[in-house]
């Protein structure tokens, strides 16, 4: 029997789409390691040292080690019996190359003294984006525009009968994702942006999402920050949650006007 914490997850839901096929493989098994370990030697899933990848009890990581470099020395990636580590796993079988990307951006920080009270700002960057990031790819730069500018209603009223079409949220922060087992309108991401050509709405799902991890991997350079994220309440995305009228997007509470800004508007 399969552990009893992976029945909690709904595969309807449509933010799991990308992970569904291959999460819910992993619910139906006895031991879902195992099963991840299957995976990834079949996916020849490597770390940035070219290390397999190997998902190992908590117990592996020895006292003292910091996480992020245990996987980078060992290509093991401590796992607990929970949502939030079964999410991480998946994300790995799914986007490897941005995940192996995030895993030598910390183990390079970590090498370089970056510990103590502040993990400075590209450790901060990787964390965020590692826990709780979005991918929001587009081929329209100006809905990166009013993403950019909390336009809320003109980007999920105003666009909705286009918006995917011509945008994507692909989740990534496997924080993110546990949060959404248990739904509430206040989850809010961090949103990556990222430019699309035109085909790409076109393809099938698989090659998007080789596209996209390789595309998102490429992307992420020791140079950015957190402010190369913006807030997206993931619920207000067209047909994620009932209810989307004006009224569900006039909720300032959740839906916040750009700060310091006279464009801005909820």
């Amino acid at each position: 029997m399969s552990a009893a914490f992976l029945h909690e997850i709904d595969w309807r839901r449509p933010w799991l789409a990308p992970y569904a096929e291959t999460g819910a493989l992993l619910t139906q098994v006895a031991d879902w390691r195992v099963q991840l370990n299957a995976l990834a030697t079949v996916h020849k899933l490597c770390n940035h040292r070219g290390l397999p990848i190997r998902f190992v009890p908590q117990a592996e990581l020895p006292s003292g080690v910091a996480y992020e470099a245990f996987i980078s020395d060992t290509g093991r990636v401590p796992t607990r019996e929970n949502l939030h580590d079964f999410f991480n796993a998946l994300v790995w079988l799914s986007l490897p190359a941005t995940k192996m990307r995030l895993n030598a951006l910390q183990a390079s920080m970590l090498a370089k003294a970056d510990v103590g009270p502040t993990r400075g700002k590209l450790r901060d960057f990787a964390t965020i984006f590692d826990e709780n990031a979005a991918i929001f790819v587009t081929r329209d730069a100006s809905l990166n525009d009013l993403l950019r500018r909390h336009r809320w209603k003109e980007l999920f009223l105003g666009r909705r009968d286009t918006f995917w079409r011509e945008c994507e949220v692909w989740l990534f922060g496997h924080a993110l994702v546990e949060k959404l087992v248990c739904p509430f309108k206040a989850i809010t991401t961090h949103a990556f942006p990222l430019i699309a050509d035109a085909s790409y709405f076109s393809w099938h799902p698989v090659d998007k999402r080789h596209w996209l991890d390789q595309a998102v991997s490429k992307s992420l350079s020791d140079q950015l920050t957190t402010v190369d994220f913006t807030p997206l309440p993931v619920l207000g995305v067209p047909g994620w949650w009932e209810g989307q009228d004006a009224g569900f997007y006039a909720d300032s509470n959740v839906f916040r006007p750009m700060r310091n800004s006279r464009d801005a508007s909820a």
